[in-house]
């Protein structure tokens, strides 16, 4: 069993960078790696209809977050710290000759 590195992780402040909901941020509710999929908060609202139960007598139509893949969000903000830009390390490290 191979672990999957993501770039994500739960808590996480990211945006959606393409995409239905492009442009659109939230926090990570959660991450699946298996399947390279992230759950943001507030993105991808889908409506789930539950059955007559004990708890919701008449049913009931609840709405939840759904997954999007992993590539489409881009993240902003770490446990309160702003995210360093991989491109602007490389820029400032590149000497010109």
């Amino acid at each position: 069993m191979n672990r999957i590195k993501c770039h994500v992780k739960k808590g996480d402040q990211v945006e959606v960078i393409s995409g239905n909901f492009r442009g659109s941020s939230g926090k990570i509710l959660a991450v699946f790696p298996g399947k390279q999929r992230v759950l943001v908060e507030g993105v991808r609202i889908i409506k789930k209809h539950l059955r007559k139960s004990q708890d919701n007598p008449s049913g009931k139509i609840a709405e939840r977050e759904g997954p999007i893949h992993i590539s489409n969000v881009k993240l902003i903000e770490r446990d309160g710290k702003p995210a360093t830009s991989t491109e602007s390390k490389a820029k400032k490290g590149k000497k010109k000759s």
